[in-house]
């Protein structure tokens, strides 16, 4: 993961089903069916995680993927309901280039980006997803673009400036 894992009660995350996969294996005696699943997680509200899970059965892993997205958990930086800067990442093949966006816009993105910045919280948001199209690459750029955000204050305890100075001058 991305960022600063963070611990949360599970309790208000929502999750998000991106994907379940069915892979074969296939012997010489017979084929061996199992499944794989994409989820994310998010309270709408600045915290996002995303999980991977396999099993023999679908359900079971959906629920290790959901399990998985609980311990990837991580803080996103969110000002009124946008991104505080332009952002981009890059992860594998996949290239995601994230910008904020003036109210009433919405969030302007393809199917697997949409689900992240939903899941996040955000409500206007212009993107763009170039390169690969692979559901794992695209999410974890996106949540590596997302955890680079900083806004005003964390840029200015940084510096060691007071929030005073910031605005006057």
């Amino acid at each position: 993961m991305f960022g600063k894992k963070i611990k949360h009660s599970g309790s208000e995350l929502r999750e998000k089903l991106i994907g379940v996969t069915r892979v074969c294996k296939v012997t010489k005696g017979r084929r061996y069916f199992s499944f794989s699943a994409i989820v994310i997680k998010g309270n709408e509200n600045g915290i996002v995680g995303y999980g991977f899970g396999k099993s023999k059965e679908a359900p079971d892993a959906i629920h290790k993927a959901g399990e998985q997205a609980k311990k990837n958990l991580c803080e996103v930086c969110i000002s009124n309901g946008t991104i505080p800067h332009e952002q981009e990442a890059k992860y594998g093949g996949a290239h995601i280039l994230i910008k904020p966006a003036s109210d009433g816009t919405g969030i302007i993105a393809g199917g697997t980006l949409k689900a992240v910045l939903e899941a996040v919280g955000l409500r206007n948001v212009l993107s763009k997803s170039k390169g690969s199209s692979n559901h794992h690459n695209i999410i974890k750029a996106t949540i590596k673009a997302l955890s680079k955000m900083r806004d005003v204050y964390i840029i200015a305890k940084q510096r060691g400036i007071s929030i005073k100075k910031v605005y006057n001058g």
